[in-house]
């Protein structure tokens, strides 16, 4: 006579399809209960993806502000040192002329003194 506990191939695997089904069974209906809950959690992630979106629109917003901040200032820096360079440019050449007319006043008085001279030794 045949033991009981002596399965077959046959009985082995028709206990393995059902243990299959079994746990296919449970899987569907553990995804059925947790269908609310996996919507909310999606809702919420799908939330919490948009709000991260504006935040980094925001820091885009206000880099960009802040770039637009600098260059401002970097002209105005620019601008300031541009018209400091022309008046330095500006007061050197008054100087050269200055040191030109004194040159030119250096050399008349000379020339008169000279010519002044000349004329006593006559």
């Amino acid at each position: 006579m045949r033991n009981k506990k002596d399965k077959d191939f046959a009985d082995r695997r028709s206990a393995a399809a059902d243990a299959k089904a079994a746990r296919l069974d449970a899987h569907r209906v553990a995804m059925k209960a947790a269908e609310p809950n996996r919507l909310a959690r999606q809702e919420e992630r799908l939330a919490v993806a948009l709000a991260r979106e504006e935040r980094q629109a925001e820091r885009d917003l206000a880099a960009l502000e802040e770039e637009k901040r600098v260059a401002l200032d970097q002209a105005k820096v620019d601008a300031a040192a541009k018209t400091d360079e022309a008046a330095r440019d500006k007061a050197q050449q008054d100087r050269r002329s200055d040191g030109a007319d004194d040159k030119a006043a250096q050399k008349a008085e000379r020339d008169r003194r000279y010519a002044n001279r000349k004329s006593r030794q006559r």
